[in-house]
């Protein structure tokens, strides 16, 4: 009896003891390390320009640079959506194996058409590896920009097959026919969004890196004071002048309207709405129907990435504060 007594009374005096110690409390667990922010590509226009993309992704991939969504106009739908469809070596593959007889091999000329190129071998060889993916497969969002022929409304594909998106994207026009999607006529998205930072800005992203084909080819845009001569000179007189330019083709003369198209735009819609950083790979003596110099193209976009990855970082850590 005595000692349960005994037992009772310590329990006891143990019990007031510990309300009279104020509680310590104890050291809060390390916050978890917030993950470095993703930053969404814009990719520009630019034709056979636009394997300088390639390069471009190649270099982030190598810095652990997580990418969270692409929006891509013209090539540079093609390289975002091979990008995140994980086909990124396959079209570098075929990008370096291409001559100037292999381009020649996937020209399919039509007559009365909507363009000089139908593009279904082209199609046919994107099919070898897209075949029946969706925008919607993708594991982070993907947009193609076009541009609707008729209205000449901005074109946002989101969604669906990702080949019909590439292909409405790069349809320039007089080349490739219109692509003609849920009673729409699709072409070319550079005629009204060359590098498309206002996808990536909708989609409320953080942080928005432009690559920007076009930079160095013409400069800052001029206006010039010219007298018009009493004698025009015909394009036949310069090519039989050797002291004069030589002869404009129908193609060269559409290929050189179409760049200032996508230079002034660019400049206009940047001007605007800038992206947080932009990439522009020296690429102007690259024609954009020289799709065999893809290895240049590359490797300039690659060189241009690495040197701004300082840049990319810093940007990063900004939005970790």
């Amino acid at each position: 009896m005595l000692n349960w007594s005994l037992k009772r009374d310590n329990a006891n005096q143990l019990q007031a003891d510990k309300a009279l110690t104020p509680d310590i409390p104890s050291s809060p667990p390390p916050a978890p390390k917030r993950p470095e922010p993703r930053i969404a590509l814009a990719l520009g226009g630019g034709a056979a320009r636009g394997w300088a993309h390639i390069g471009v992704l190649r270099a982030l991939d190598e810095e652990g640079i997580k990418i969270g969504m692409v929006a891509g106009t013209s090539i540079g739908a093609l390289v975002g959506g091979c990008y995140l469809a994980g086909k990124l070596d396959e079209l570098e593959n075929f990008a370096r194996s291409l001559t100037m007889r292999r381009i020649a091999a996937f020209l399919d000329f039509t007559i009365g058409g909507g363009g000089l190129l139908g593009g279904l071998r082209l199609t046919k060889r994107m099919q070898e590896h897209l075949e029946g993916l969706s925008i919607d497969d993708l594991d982070r969002p993907f947009v193609a920009v076009a541009t609707e022929l008729k209205t000449g409304h901005e074109v946002w594909m989101h969604s669906g097959s990702l080949i019909t998106g590439i292909r409405a994207s790069y349809a320039l026009p007089g080349i490739f026919e219109p692509v003609v999607c849920n009673g729409r006529a699709l072409v070319d998205g550079a005629l009204v969004n060359p590098v498309p930072v206002s996808v990536c800005r909708a989609h409320e992203q953080q942080l928005v890196v432009a690559v920007n084909l076009h930079y160095d080819l013409y400069g800052r845009s001029a206006v010039i004071k010219h007298t018009a001569s009493h004698q025009p000179v015909t394009y036949r007189d310069m090519q039989e002048n050797p002291e004069k330019e030589r002869r404009h083709g129908v193609t060269s003369v559409m290929v050189e309207a179409f760049n200032i198209i996508q230079d002034r735009i660019s400049r206009a819609r940047l001007a605007g709405d800038p992206p947080d950083l932009s990439l522009q790979p020296r690429l102007a003596d690259i024609g954009l129907s020289e799709f065999h110099r893809a290895g240049e193209a590359i490797d300039r976009g690659y060189q241009e990435a690495k040197a701004k990855i300082g840049e990319i970082k810093r940007m990063q850590d900004v939005l970790l504060r």
